[in-house]
């Protein structure tokens, strides 16, 4: 008899500590980063994207960048964009004028290199791998730049800093632009607050 009390007695404090138990478990259960959110230190800048050809400017999509010690996530989310590989880069003005974008100047280039991430004297530092756009015209894209690091006085400097997507696909190769063709989209980049 003594020993079944002692059972109850211990199945008793059991079922009480369950709750407790619960609090802690869920208090040390690991936490999922979501993919969207900045990582300590990292500085955000966002950029409204306008096409040459919507003849009001309208946006088409954004652009986001999230620069860290990790080195630098570009978010794109645009629409309506005809199916095709595009050159992208990141331009040393921060000026979009239409028709053709030239106000956006030259890429960003802080070290005076050549063009192309395949260039043996290259690369600028606004060189971007292609985009590559699928048929329904969506762009979802997140590319991590692990070797694009800057802070923000060189990146917005007294003129700012614009995203650029071209007609065609860059060689990655030929300067200065990489035989991309003309300026079809165009974003300034602001800081995020």
């Amino acid at each position: 008899m003594a020993f079944k009390a002692a059972s109850l007695v211990r199945m008793k404090h059991f079922a009480t500590s369950l709750p407790l138990l619960a609090m802690l478990a869920a208090c040390a259960a690991p936490t999922e980063e979501k993919p969207d959110e900045a990582p300590s230190g990292s500085t955000k800048y966002t950029a409204e994207l306008i096409a040459s050809g919507t003849g009001d400017g309208g946006p088409v999509g954004d652009a986001l960048l999230n620069t860290g010690a990790d080195g630098t996530k570009l978010t794109l989310s645009l629409a309506d964009i005809k199916a095709g590989s595009y050159g992208m880069h990141l331009h040393e003005t921060g000026r979009c004028e239409a028709p053709d974008f030239k106000s956006a100047g030259g890429h960003w280039n802080p070290a005076g290199k050549e063009h192309g991430i395949e260039n043996p004297k290259g690369a600028h530092a606004g060189d971007l791998p292609n985009l590559e756009v699928k048929a329904d015209g969506v762009v979802e894209e997140r590319i991590h730049l692990p070797s694009l690091k800057f802070d923000e006085g060189d990146f917005l400097d007294a003129d700012g800093a614009a995203f650029v997507i071209h007609a065609g696909p860059d060689d990655n190769m030929t300067d200065p632009s990489g035989d991309s063709g003309g300026r079809i989209i165009c974003g300034v980049f602001k800081k995020a607050v």
